[in-house]
């Protein structure tokens, strides 16, 4: 299920499961290294060309930008930013927001901290 974020809190907000929240986190890793073919993006994730359009979705709806050009993708902003505005496997986090509350010694944020670990791998 969808909820809107506030203007203050960004894109709209998505639930998705930890292997979604990873490969998204991959992908947009590949693209902060600079322009790729969706053939050899696919290959590396493990994705059907169906799949990869329903992440580039994904991203778009968290407000980060993708573009197609020469037949490459290209991530349109740095890489951290971009990542930090990742839905995170809770629909009313970002992954940004998550690594700041992970920063901590309680049980609390070390089980934070191993979620993060899942996905950040």
């Amino acid at each position: 299920m969808a909820s809107k974020r506030s203007a203050s809190g960004g894109a709209e907000s998505q639930a998705v499961t930890a292997d979604r929240a990873a490969r998204l986190y991959k992908l947009l890793r590949m693209l902060g290294r600079g322009p790729q073919k969706r053939d050899a993006l696919t290959k590396r994730l493990r994705l059907d060309v169906r799949g990869f359009y329903r992440d580039l979705e994904m991203l778009h709806r968290a407000g980060i930008s993708i573009t197609l050009d020469n037949h490459r993708y290209t991530l349109e902003e740095d890489a951290d930013e971009a990542v930090a505005r990742l839905p995170f496997p809770d629909p009313h986090l970002t992954l940004g927001e998550v690594q700041l509350l992970a920063r901590g010694r309680t049980k609390a944020h070390r089980k934070l901290q191993k979620q993060l670990a899942q996905i950040v791998k």
